[in-house]
């Protein structure tokens, strides 16, 4: 039987799944919207999802670095055991550098975070226009990579699911059943 996640881990993995879905979609919408309370509220709401994000994965990592993940399955070829450290370290990475870059982006443009409008966070930089473009476009840019890699990621796991038929994402499923009929654990 191919070892499972924990189920923390399991269930910081969808949370923050969803949550980046909804952030980066969100982000997408309202990009293009005229001025408006509406605009605003969501610009809001999208920067409370990333704060969220940034203190999941802050919680995530501290879980990883103090429980190993399941062995890898050595039956997959080495490129894609490669890939998939790759892609993960991706995730890892952009899970912290992209609420950083949209905190930093909102202080340089002059607009502070309330977190859930209740919480005031420090500016991490000063106000400053031209950092403001800068990071504006740097916070698209990973964006942009971050839905590549999740698209890569997701592509890769049904890969397993469907046409190699292992346990591969069940490990990640709690509600996955075995490829031998039984629950998972």
């Amino acid at each position: 039987m191919t070892p499972r996640y924990t189920a923390p881990a399991i269930a910081l993995h969808w949370l923050i799944a969803l949550l980046i879905f909804s952030g980066w979609s969100l982000g997408v919408y309202m990009t293009d919207l005229k001025l408006s309370p509406e605009k605003l509220r969501l610009y809001s709401w999208h920067k409370w999802i990333g704060i969220t994000v940034l203190l999941l994965a802050c919680l995530r990592a501290a879980w990883r670095a103090t429980h190993a993940p399941p062995p890898v399955n050595l039956a997959h070829p080495r490129w894609q055991r490669i890939a998939a450290a790759l892609a993960h370290r991706g995730l890892y990475v952009l899970m912290f550098a992209l609420p950083l870059t949209g905190w930093m982006f909102s202080s340089a443009s002059g607009y502070s975070v309330k977190y859930l409008g209740v919480i005031p966070l420090p500016d991490l930089v000063s106000k400053d226009k031209p950092l403001a473009e800068l990071l504006e476009a740097v916070h698209g840019t990973l964006a942009f990579l971050l839905a590549v890699i999740v698209v890569t990621h997701v592509a890769g796991a049904l890969k397993h699911y469907l046409f190699d038929r292992d346990d591969t994402l069940g490990r990640m499923l709690p509600w996955a059943r075995r490829r031998g009929g039984s629950p998972a654990p």
